[in-house]
């Protein structure tokens, strides 16, 4: 399993929310910096989130996007603010290895669905999600303001077949929380879908990353290809070096 440092962005500064709560944000200095530490620390990812972006899609950051990419060695997969061809297009020839969308998959899915043929390897599906009182998984849009109004099931559906990189799933109720990640809604994910599942949201500990590792749906015995982490390493709960070693899952 792979791990992804997260780096999220507001207002050219690296920050984290807990639940993406814009009224609950906390800096963390410069994003230069912070690129810089995880990569000397051995992240071989970044997942680079312009949240002004997603909120507005006005692509605010993609300075701050460009400059990260360029100065480091690694993998950079950007989300944010991707809802035109003109977005993707620039982050994919800025170098970005993988970009996510969601907004735009949720609200001009006509306009998402031409994407992965014209930049095969380079698309990721982010969804990123509420669970309602009924259960039911709804993914969220435009910076997790708003719901998507679908549910997951139906647009894993209606992604299936797409040649897409990844999904990148995100639980926003626990994503900034520490609480641990939502393994029955990523497990079902897993069996209802062919794709590569990135997991995101909730992670606190090593035994978090250690418990994801080991996870295998009860249908079909898969498991996540990778993680995002973000505020356990800005806030050192642990270091990417750790995070790397539990990744791998034991025996």
């Amino acid at each position: 399993m792979e791990l992804f440092c997260a780096i999220d962005l507001r207002g050219g500064r690296a920050v984290r929310l807990v639940q993406g709560d814009f009224g609950r944000e906390q800096g963390f200095g410069d994003p230069l910096e912070l690129a810089d530490r995880y990569v000397a620390d051995g992240a071989m990812r970044l997942h680079v989130v312009d949240l002004d972006a997603a909120l507005t899609g006005q692509p605010v950051n993609r300075g701050v996007v460009r400059a990260i990419i360029d100065r480091v060695s690694v993998p950079v997969q950007v989300g944010g603010g991707a809802r035109s061809d003109d977005d993707v297009a620039e982050l994919v020839a800025m170098g970005a290895d993988r970009v996510v969308i969601g907004t735009v998959a949720l609200k001009d899915p006509e306009l998402a669905h031409k994407w992965p043929a014209r930049f095969p390897g380079h698309l990721v599906l982010g969804l990123d999600y509420r669970r309602r009182e009924d259960g039911v998984l709804e993914p969220a849009a435009s910076g997790w303001v708003e719901g998507g109004g679908v549910t997951m099931s139906e647009v894993l559906e209606a992604w299936g077949a797409e040649p897409i990189a990844a999904i990148v799933m995100t639980s926003i109720d626990r994503d900034g929380t520490g609480s641990g990640p939502d393994l029955e809604a990523l497990s079902d994910v897993l069996d209802a879908t062919d794709h590569s599942l990135v997991a995101s949201g909730g992670v606190g500990s090593l035994e978090h990353l250690e418990a994801l590792a080991s996870l295998r749906s009860p249908e079909r015995g898969r498991a996540p290809d990778g993680v995002v982490v973000g505020r356990a390493l800005v806030d050192g709960s642990f270091g990417v070096r750790e995070a790397v070693a539990a990744c791998t899952p034991s025996g």
